[in-house]
């Protein structure tokens, strides 16, 4: 590859989010991720870039496997790397590679063959039945360095290559590992698990946990009522029980454990990696859910889902024990969306979605994602089995790509943007998306279903204040209703309400292609968005247009 000056990717703070910096500007990924295999093979992957960009996507989330780089000991072979990221690069696409090491959804199923067939050199935990019997896990040991070693000089390995080989810098950051946790128990119980256990708690847990309770997340608080005056007591002394003494007999203490040692381990590849190639990196977490026990998600007990993975139970111990994970991202497919959001935002950390539903439930969320948790990505999973024609992410992606300059820009000024959905409603009519009410300076909004004489469909958008008294509107199913904040108000209307395309995405120059007014806007009582087939119901005057669009800027006046 031929060499250039384009920096390294980097995340920079803002007041209350983060932006990752892209040769040198912020960069809004429209990310999706391939299915494991497709990355496996460049030749594979020819037949897949074109419909990826035809998505609108500008950024694909593809794994790279322990196996595929070290099919020897020490023999590296970044070949068909090297050829997927020069195609990459010719569609215009980023890549975040994802680090297939040790742990893949729990398991250890992508490490070379020379690793598997090694279990004396490379142990695996061990599990324990409801007799007692212990079996085989087939996982990697956290608590033997050589599966940590070996692993390391992989990722080491691979980081190097990409620093000297990636000049473009098309790949932007690096998933370390895959939805790491224990599988079919709630810890390790090998031997050197169990002394481990029955030692000491390390002082650091200690000293964390009581300086930091007021902090901590009340899902970890709630796993352990009471502890804080115990964990106080023991916090600068050298005499600290073991994790069952002073936690508790508990799956809650056993998923501690595991979770305070896979950080380690995640934390020393990470550090390594990052010594040699500082870009972003974060590592994905297979979320609990007590309604579903699917093959890969939800469980509502530790071992039932991966435990020792970064759930909200344990936020806090992988943020404190693995600092060289810029961020710790929630992979969201069957839990509440928004609250999920709301928690991996927690100390003010990055938010990254890798992974989420691929359909139009899912594409909905992402306006939430982005305009109002400031999400770094939220990605599909499985995208590269869709065509662009048949996937709900093209409409969304192309619609978010041609306001990504206002998104960027508003992302900048705290409380300046809100995004949000609302699906269909219920069979019974209920509805599960009540009104957004926000404030944006001078003016309360009040964000709800578009206007319609039938049933009122789905909607998802974002509402951007890009003065004080001037909002651009994107998206469709929706409508805003404003009103003034000052007591002395006693009209709140709507000067121009203008439909917008386009014009340079770069500068975000739009132009203007229709004014609405009367029946769009109720005669000035609101600025409505419609869905593509408003319902009219049983009425026959068809004052409700469709989305065309689906960009519209609205400038609104108090009287006192």
């Amino acid at each position: 590859m031929e060499a250039t000056t384009s920096q390294i990717p980097y995340l920079e703070k803002l007041d209350s989010s983060w932006q990752l910096w892209v040769d040198g500007k912020p960069f809004l990924i429209l990310g999706a991720e391939l299915q494991n295999s497709s990355m496996s093979s460049a030749r594979y992957m020819d037949g897949i870039w074109k419909n990826l960009v035809d998505m609108g996507i500008n950024t694909v989330f593809g794994p790279v496997t322990w196996e595929d780089i070290e099919p020897e000991e020490g023999k590296f072979d970044f070949n068909e790397i090297e050829a997927v990221i020069a195609s990459a690069k010719a569609y215009g696409l980023r890549l975040i590679l994802l680090w297939f090491g040790s742990f893949k959804n729990g398991m250890s199923t992508y490490a070379p063959s020379w690793v598997k067939k090694d279990a004396i050199r490379f142990p695996r935990m061990l599990l324990q039945g409801d007799t007692g019997k212990l079996t085989n896990s087939g996982v990697l040991s956290i608590f033997h360095s050589e599966c940590l070693e070996a692993d390391l000089k992989a990722f080491a390995k691979l980081m190097e290559y990409l620093k000297r080989e990636d000049r473009y810098r098309t790949v932007i950051m690096v998933q370390v590992q895959n939805e790491v946790g224990l599988l079919g128990d709630s810890r390790d119980r090998s031997q050197v698990a169990n002394d481990i256990f029955n030692a000491p708690v390390p002082g650091e847990i200690v000293k964390f946990i009581a300086e930091d309770w007021e902090a901590l997340l009340p899902d970890f608080q709630n796993n352990f009522p009471g502890i804080l005056k115990v964990i106080q007591k023991y916090a600068s002394s050298p005499d600290i029980p073991d994790w069952k003494a002073l936690f508790g007999d508990s799956e809650a203490t056993d998923e501690l454990f595991m979770a305070y040692h896979y950080a380690l381990y995640l934390e020393k590849i990470a550090a390594e990696g990052k010594k040699i190639y500082d870009i972003p990196f974060f590592t994905n977490v297979w979320q609990k859910n007590p309604n579903a026990d699917a093959v890969a998600g939800g469980g509502v007990t530790p071992g039932v889902y991966p435990s020792g993975g970064g759930v909200p139970e344990v936020l806090d111990i992988w943020q404190k024990f693995a600092p060289s994970l810029n961020c710790i991202a929630p992979d969201i497919y069957l839990n509440d969306y928004s609250a999920t959001l709301a928690k991996y935002r927690h100390r003010g950390q990055p938010l990254l979605i890798p992974e989420q539903r691929r359909d139009e439930y899912g594409a909905r969320r992402i306006w939430e994602a982005f305009g109002t948790y400031q999400a770094l990505a939220a990605s599909p999973f499985g995208i590269d089995t869709l065509k662009a024609a048949n996937s709900p992410f093209t409409k969304h992606y192309k619609l978010l790509d041609s306001i990504s300059h206002f998104v960027l820009k508003a992302q900048r000024n705290p409380n300046s943007m809100v995004g949000f959905f609302f699906d269909e409603l219920q069979e019974d009519g209920s509805d599960l998306n009540p009104p957004r009410a926000i404030r944006m300076g001078k003016y309360d909004l009040k964000i709800s279903r578009a206007f319609v004489f039938g049933t009122p469909g789905p909607g998802a958008g974002i509402v951007i204040q890009l003065e004080s008294e001037r909002f651009l509107l994107v998206g469709w199913g929706f409508k805003v209703e404003f009103k003034a904040t000052s007591p002395r108000s006693t009209l709140t209307g709507i000067l121009r309400f203008d439909e917008k395309s386009v014009v340079d995405k770069v500068t975000g120059m739009l132009r203007t292609e229709r004014r609405l007014n009367g029946d769009e806007t109720r005669s000035g009582a609101w600025a409505n968005m419609p869905n593509d087939q408003p319902d009219p119901g049983n009425i026959p005057i068809p004052i409700t247009i469709p989305a065309r669009t689906m960009i519209t800027e609205v400038s609104v006046f108090s009287l006192e």
